[in-house]
């Protein structure tokens, strides 16, 4: 539910890698600081699947339609998709603790306001807010926990990663439970905890000095590099399609429910899509990287694709069953978290730029397409029918697999790296990849 991680700062690197495995026992024993912002993240990754059950239900309750209701993902999306670009600079002018403030105080005021809000368009308005405090947060979070830690990394990148894996799996349970309540509940829900988090930030982080200076066109002119622009184009593609599951799936399933003489709701859909997040969590953390070494990148990315691909066709087949729905719909969780990891980690491989401001660009380009996606999935299901969105993904990743075989000729350094991803490297692929 994912951003680009700069690189840590100076003052904010990373300690000496400890010479055997990070434990539980080191992911837990850590400065209050890193529990802030650990905190912290776990509410932002919830915010990404908080909203997704109860899009029927501000659909009916504000008389909007199944297409407008899906542009909460599409501003929300394209905001974040042009702060990412901008992302490096703002925090090598602002400082690392300003930058997470910043992000922070935005989240809760905007997600606070939609809470009141009385129209699906002032919502809209809203979420664009939100998708921009939640790009600045996420965009520096990894690098402020591990200069916030007092021992080796390794453990604060499990306690970092763990977050991750609980907010992208509990944000869906969470928002199904409040929006049984209100549609109004999950996004109030997300204000108080947000707060909490800018409070234990604000106490329990020091100032560190300022990173690198970053240009502000960096990322844009990162875009040059072919291996870049080839990865950034099969991702917008790719992007498309997980949209496509995530903020469109909802109303089929209502559907299929109402078919069958009941109604699904918002607790319903929560508890699909927790099980949709739980396995994108588990597959991104502990799969991708056990795939990519074993397989190597490039050939998991294209069998991955090509599963996606048969995915969504039985999708556009089946959407009328309730089961067939929910399965299917899980199954792409899990697929999606190894894509995600593998296809940032990808991107790290692929050039000689700055990690920061390659998967700047990278994550900039990847959420355009996903912020097309929802504005066009549901003006396209109403003209023809319910299938024809995943027909429409399905397409998009048959696009995808073109573009990364076309530019495979650029792509000749991944799998040749001289070493493998530190721990710092593997979790900022992961957090890049899930962030949404």
């Amino acid at each position: 539910m994912t951003a680009h991680v700069p690189e840590p700062a100076a003052s904010a690197a990373p300690q000496s890698a400890s010479p055997t495995a990070p434990t539980l026992r080191d992911a837990f024993r850590q400065p209050k600081a890193v529990w802030a912002i650990a905190f912290a993240a776990t509410v932002s990754f919830m915010g990404i699947g908080l909203v997704d059950p109860i899009l029927p239900a501000i659909s009916t309750q504000l008389d909007a339609s199944p297409s407008q209701a899906m542009l909460l993902f599409t501003s929300y999306l394209f905001i974040t998709a042009i702060a990412m670009f901008f992302t490096s600079w703002f925090a090598s002018r602002v400082g690392v603790k300003r930058t997470l403030l910043i992000g922070l105080a935005l989240v809760v005021i905007f997600a606070a306001l939609a809470s009141t809000a009385g129209s699906v368009n002032e919502i809209i308005g809203l979420r664009a807010g939100w998708g921009l405090g939640n790009a600045l947060f996420i965009s520096i979070a990894l690098a402020a926990i591990v200069g916030a830690t007092a021992g080796p990394s390794g453990g604060a990148i499990i306690l970092y990663e763990t977050a991750l894996g609980i907010g992208m799996a509990f944000g869906p349970l969470l928002g199904g439970l409040l929006g049984s309540v209100s549609w109004r509940a999950p996004f109030a829900g997300t204000a108080a905890l947000m707060a909490v988090g800018f409070l234990a930030i604000a106490l329990l982080l020091r100032r560190e000095p300022l990173p690198a200076p970053v240009s502000p066109l960096a990322s844009l002119r990162a875009l040059s590099h072919p291996a870049l622009r080839t990865l950034a184009l099969t991702a917008i593609f790719y992007n498309f399609a997980f949209f496509v599951l995530l903020a469109y799936s909802p109303f089929p399933l209502e559907a299929a429910a109402a078919a069958r003489g009941g109604e699904f709701g918002a607790m319903g859909i929560g508890g699909v899509f927790f099980g949709w997040g739980l396995g994108l969590a588990i597959t991104s953390v502990f799969v991708a990287p056990v795939l990519t070494r074993r397989l190597g990148l490039i050939p998991t990315l294209l069998t991955t694709l090509s599963l996606l691909t048969l995915v969504m066709l039985a999708l556009a087949i089946s959407h009328g069953s309730m089961t067939g729905m929910i399965t299917l719909i899980i199954i792409g969780g899990l697929l999606l978290g190894i894509m995600n990891t593998a296809l940032t980690e990808t991107v790290m491989e692929a050039t000689d730029l700055p990690r920061g401001v390659a998967s700047s660009a990278y994550s900039g380009v990847r959420f355009l397409g996903g912020a097309i996606a929802p504005a066009v999935a549901g003006p396209l299901a109403e003209a023809t029918t319910a299938g024809a969105p995943y027909f429409m993904a399905a397409a998009a990743l048959v696009v995808a697999i073109a573009m990364l075989v076309i530019g495979r000729r650029h792509l000749s350094a991944v799998g040749h790296r001289a070493a493998p991803l530190d721990e710092v490297e593997e979790a900022e692929a992961i957090t890049v990849g899930d962030e949404i």
